[in-house]
């Protein structure tokens, strides 16, 4: 693809952004096989999250998102930047947040690292929607050995918004801006993505360093300038700083857009002293956005993200020729063909075979007990925590915020109320 040897800083931007969890590699082809087109659908995958047509005028956005890895090193952290890297999902697209609701396995809680597992993550996945203000209309929570040290952690986030307020994240107009809105960046979740694609073991506590710490009061201050940003026109595209940080957002709108880009990290506001472009670009430092805009915006734009105690730094522009290309004090430290960078990652389509011992499990008749004890049987099941009440769960979530919530968490489903309607 270069016809050269690549540079240290290129070779980080093909492992974060060639990771699993970056390019789907292996679960692509599987991913495909899923229906994506209809009569009220929007926007499908490829974008930041699914968009659908409701009426009046309104639509509604959805996105789900693992954050397992991260959780299973650090709890807290690692479920509360799940929750803000899917709202940061929702409202690039022009929707506000209106409900975020989880899907939480743990392993038994006899033992004393699922305990610990569970009440960071009930603990960080309440706090940063409480201190957003966003309400947690429902979820489920489960338990099973073979989450003991691995939990998953699904977050998902409902927006409303007008159907004509949708934006896309797609970089163009040769010359615009780019312009990095929100916290500075920091060294931690560096490389955050290629951590996510590996196996958990004994060694992945090391990797703590790794996992994103968030700050949901700077998350409501971005979500109110975002929104403003997009409802006023100021602005051409859009995308969180997520996974890979500046490199992933910077070349899938490059991408999607058919263009190229330009990139000086040396201008990138950081929060630590002598940071590298390798790790300016690969920085998953949370509460960040990559804007694009046209030059002549950029004194209103700056002006709107002021109002909301942000800074909006110009660090680079959209260029004609296709490259990702990015610059260090002067020095080229980067320079690769965007639309190849995203999408000619490999794909694998490893054989899939059903183990004898699954077969076994499946095909076998648990044992009948002779007289069973059908009062003491009951009472057993109600006091498994799969069964029993999840009330110490979710009240730890603020489900009434914003006042539209119709039904909370503890039945079969949350309703909230769509204004207007």
């Amino acid at each position: 693809m270069l016809g050269r040897t690549p540079t240290l800083t290129e070779l980080g931007v093909f492992s974060a952004l060639w990771s699993e969890h970056c390019s789907y590699k292996h679960s692509k082809p599987v991913l495909k096989r899923f229906p994506t087109a209809g009569r009220h659908v929007i926007q499908g995958p490829g974008e930041n999250a699914g968009v659908l047509r409701l009426p009046g005028g309104w639509a509604v956005a959805f996105k789900i998102e693992s954050h397992n890895h991260p959780s299973a090193v650090e709890p807290y952290q690692g479920a509360a930047t799940g929750v803000g890297g899917i709202l940061r999902d929702v409202f690039t697209m022009g929707a506000r947040p209106v409900a975020v609701l989880n899907s939480l396995r743990f392993g038994p809680l006899d033992h004393p690292r699922n305990r610990y597992l569970f009440a960071g993550v009930v603990r960080g996945v309440g706090d940063y929607g409480n201190c957003v203000g966003v309400p947690t209309l429902g979820g489920e929570v489960g338990f099973a050995p073979g989450y003991t040290g691995n939990p998953l952690v699904n977050a998902m986030c409902v927006g409303l918004l007008r159907e004509s307020d949708l934006i896309r994240a797609a970089a163009h107009g040769v010359g615009n801006v780019l312009l990095s809105v929100g916290a500075r960046t920091g060294r931690d979740g560096i490389h955050g993505a290629s951590f996510a694609s590996e196996e958990l073991s004994e060694k992945s506590e090391a990797r703590r360093p790794q996992v994103q710490v968030g700050d949901p009061f700077t998350e409501k201050l971005l979500l109110e300038a975002s929104l403003e940003l997009i409802t006023s026109g100021l602005i051409v595209a859009i995308q969180d700083m997520g996974a890979a940080g500046l490199t992933s957002s910077s070349a899938e709108m490059a991408a999607r857009g058919g263009v190229g880009v330009e990139i000086d990290t040396g201008l990138v506001p950081t929060r630590e002293v002598g940071m590298t472009p390798y790790e300016i670009l690969l920085s998953e430092s949370q509460e960040r956005m990559l804007v694009v805009a046209e030059p002549h915006r950029l004194a209103d734009i700056q002006a709107v993200c002021a109002k909301w105690e942000l800074n909006a730094t110009p660090i680079g522009r959209v260029t004609d020729d296709g490259i990702y290309r990015v610059q260090h004090d002067g020095l080229t430290v980067a320079a690769i063909p965007g639309q190849r960078l995203v999408d000619d990652c490999p794909i694998y389509e490893p054989e899939a075979r059903e183990s004898d011992a699954a077969r076994s499990r499946r095909t076998a008749v648990p044992p009948l007990l002779p007289n069973p004890d059908l009062q003491s049987a009951l009472e057993l099941l109600l006091d498994t925590p799969g069964v029993a009440s999840k009330r110490w769960v979710y009240e730890q979530f603020d489900s009434t915020v914003q006042a539209s919530t119709v039904l909370g968490p503890g039945g079969d489903g949350g309703v909230f109320r769509v204004p207007g309607t």
